[in-house]
């Protein structure tokens, strides 16, 4: 008799192997690729910057708002936004957008499998539509790219599923740490975002693309913290309220972008024509409104460190804020290419400079950088990465705890407010639902002498073929499936109608015995000790709805199992959390005394 074992000993907190390395290895290759994408889009961002508005073929540092073109300017963001239009229809349509959810639906519903036109395309048409006066950042071009990459050099290796997962999000995150310098920012993006996962075989390999991307960008010299910051706030109750206060209205305007973006995109979808021009009418829409803020245009870095010194004023931030929530939400709602970080930082951070008259007294740019992060975190509904994310744009680690408050804060608005971010209403809209809560499987707990029947009705090996046949079609039999046992109630095997089907139809005797037919069998056994996440496959793989549980000494039927107990755990596991009850005695004895009142 043949059995498969599964022994709890071999457990261990994590199944992660040795492998790891090997990708971890991978890894690195990935965040340096990813590091020269990033540095290269970065300068076709300011090519393309000084090309559309100042014809010049250059790298200079030059600013948007000196451009000569003058009124001719508003038809700038246009041209960008046709020759986007022709790439997408014509390239590939997966540049469109802003990167991120469309490395979501690769990792989960494309088996982590980018081609090369994206690599290509994505940081391109980024380039053009920034350049050209998008208002948007460069960091979800570049995690596209970079996810890109990370998925061309896995697809070259013998790597499963997870692991191109894992090196396109390890060439995601090499890539924004390239363009921010924040690498434990795009590791906890990865976590929150990316990986639908928490588990050493991936966190690992990424952290290692993440610190080399670090350490290279370091090495050539380019800058961090980009947004240098020493302010800050005196811990207190009523700063407390402050920060809870910002991170209500992050919270809410992260709701109000989100459906402005869609309400967009809606508006678009009903236009008569072709998806191609739609770039087209968003671009003039960016163009008059760089006529009426030109500091809304492009990535707008400039702005955000202009908030943090406290240079701007709450009238001019105010308009910068509806003109870029705008042209902005419009574009964006158009199909163009862009990214959403630094915008929503911009806007966030105009509006930290607004309420920033009516909060307690702080540094100047303290409560903008509070509003900028809350309001990314709250969009993205990524608070962690939020929260270190402006930690390390600005070195300040002093702001850590009101960052974490804030961004807390805009995460319940926004979860308790809307049924969808940013990112994940893009999927949707594709009809493909996402959950994003991590929990531990109630099959990773729960053992199968938890859960299986101990009184097993069983038959003896000694019952004949026509006995077998009148047992189980007897009125009074309450089940399926029996297991059959020798006189030590070994298991021998299972029968149930079909097998009794087979043997008389393959012309077995009436009067042989189930130990003669079952003698020699496959028995895919369970034992007590094993939990059911094992149990749930080797139902799948016996292709079969119960197994007999024996003991690992002596191999004695002690208990059935089925698939049914397998899902009254998970009943028992959403009823825990929809069930309330008191657990002390003093709800207990009003409760009780409620009732012999009511008795009464």
């Amino acid at each position: 008799m043949k059995t498969h074992h599964s022994n709890p000993e071999h457990l261990r907190d994590f199944t992660t192997d040795a492998r790891v390395l090997l990708v971890a290895a991978i890894a690195v290759v990935v965040a340096t690729a990813g590091l020269f994408a990033g540095i290269a889009l970065l300068k076709l961002i300011r090519l393309a910057t000084n090309i559309a508005y100042f014809g010049q073929f250059s790298l200079a540092d030059l600013k948007l708002e000196d451009t000569p073109l003058g009124l001719a300017a508003v038809i700038v963001p246009v041209i960008g936004a046709l020759i986007i239009g022709l790439m997408a229809r014509f390239g590939s349509e997966k540049i469109r957008g802003h990167g991120i959810p469309e490395a979501i639906e690769a990792i989960l519903l494309g088996r982590s499998k980018l081609d090369a036109k994206v690599a290509i395309l994505k940081p391109l048409s980024s380039a053009i539509s920034i350049g050209s006066g998008g208002p948007f950042g460069a960091e979800g071009p570049i995690i596209m790219t970079g996810g890109a990459i990370g998925s061309l050099i896995a697809q070259m290796l013998p790597v499963s599923d997870t692991e191109r997962k894992t090196l396109l999000v390890a060439g995601a995150a090499a890539g924004m740490t390239t363009v921010f310098g924040t690498p434990i920012a795009a590791i906890m993006l990865a976590v929150e975002l990316l990986l639908f996962e928490w588990t050493p075989r991936s966190f690992i390999p990424v952290a290692v693309a993440a610190v080399i991307a670090e350490v290279e960008r370091t090495m050539l010299h380019l800058p961090g913290p980009i947004f240098p910051f020493q302010g800050g706030m005196a811990v207190s109750f009523t700063g407390l309220g402050g920060w809870v206060l910002v991170g209500i209205c992050a919270g809410l305007l992260s709701g109000l972008l989100t459906q402005m973006v869609y309400a967009s995109e809606d508006g678009f979808q009903k236009l008569p024509i072709h998806w191609m021009w739609w770039p087209m009418l968003g671009g003039l829409v960016v163009g008059i409104g760089g006529l009426i803020e030109p500091q809304a245009l492009g990535v707008g870095y400039d702005n955000i460190a202009n908030m943090l010194d406290g240079r701007t004023l709450a009238t001019a931030a105010l308009i910068l804020l509806v003109v870029k929530a705008i042209t902005w939400s419009v574009a964006l709602g158009s199909g163009t290419s862009g990214g959403v970080l630094a915008p929503l930082l911009m806007m966030g951070g105009a509006m930290g400079a607004v309420l920033a008259g009516v909060l307690p007294a702080a540094d100047p740019g303290f409560w903008a950088l509070l509003a900028m992060a809350a309001t990314m975190g709250g969009t993205m509904r990524a608070p962690l990465t939020a929260t270190f994310f402006a930690v390390e744009l600005t070195g300040n680690t002093h702001v850590l705890v009101p960052l974490i408050a804030a961004c807390a804060a805009a995460h319940a608005v926004t979860v308790l407010l809307m049924k969808r971010s940013i990112l994940t209403e893009k999927i949707a809209r594709r009809g493909h639902h996402l959950v994003r809560e991590y929990r531990v499987d109630p099959f990773a707990l729960t053992r199968v002498r938890e859960v299986m029947t101990s009184k097993v009705e069983s038959v003896p090996a000694t019952m004949t073929l026509h006995g077998a046949a009148a047992f189980l079609t007897a009125p009074e039999t309450r089940h399926p499936s029996f297991p059959v046992v020798d006189e030590n109630r070994h298991v021998l095997g299972l029968i149930d109608p079909p097998a009794i089907l087979r043997w008389r139809r393959a012309g077995t005797h009436r009067t042989t015995t189930l130990g003669v037919l079952l003698a020699g069998s496959k028995v895919t056994l369970a034992y007590p000790d094993e939990y059911l996440e094992g149990l749930s496959d080797k139902l799948l793989l016996a292709n079969v709805s119960h197994l007999p549980v024996v003991t690992r000494e002596g191999s004695q039927l002690v208990g059935y199992v089925g698939w049914k107990d397998l899902m009254r755990v998970r009943s028992r596991k959403q009823a825990e959390e929809r069930e309330r009850s008191t657990l002390l005695g003093f709800g207990t004895r009003r409760r009780k005394k409620a009732e012999m009142v009511e008795g009464l």
